[in-house]
């Protein structure tokens, strides 16, 4: 199940979060973000013990949405320990998302922890409060 998160609690649920977190911006109006939503649940139920996913309703928290520079919705991104390592901005659909979120956890499997991978924003932690 996913956790909804805005801006007051983004530092303690998402930057502080001791699991890797996969952070879901999403809207309303956004037929993509609701056609992912399946996927997204049932990618957190075979992980749950590994990572938490958390929604982020990006027109609700402009702030965030501006801060991380969203283009298009839905964003996914994956955070550990505050740092941002993975975002994806363009997918085909459900297909196309299931074999990126597949090969994000199937690496940060054989790299043993995410820990060990270089983050794409290393500079993240704690900017976003």
């Amino acid at each position: 199940m996913s956790i909804s998160v805005n801006e007051n609690t983004f530092k303690r649920e998402v930057m502080e979060s001791s699991t890797p977190v996969l952070v879901h911006f999403w809207a309303p109006w956004c037929g993509l973000c609701k056609m992912i939503s399946p996927v997204l649940e049932h990618f957190q139920s075979e992980w749950h013990d590994y990572i938490r996913l958390i929604d982020i309703n990006a027109d609700e928290n402009l702030k965030l949405a501006n801060f991380y520079r969203l283009t298009t919705l839905p964003t996914l991104m994956f955070f550990d320990h505050g740092h941002l390592y993975q975002r994806l901005d363009t997918f085909r659909g459900k297909d196309d998302l299931r074999m990126v979120l597949d090969a994000f956890m199937r690496s940060r499997e054989m790299e043993g922890y995410i820990a060990n991978l270089t983050p794409i924003y290393p500079y993240t932690r704690g900017r976003s409060d």
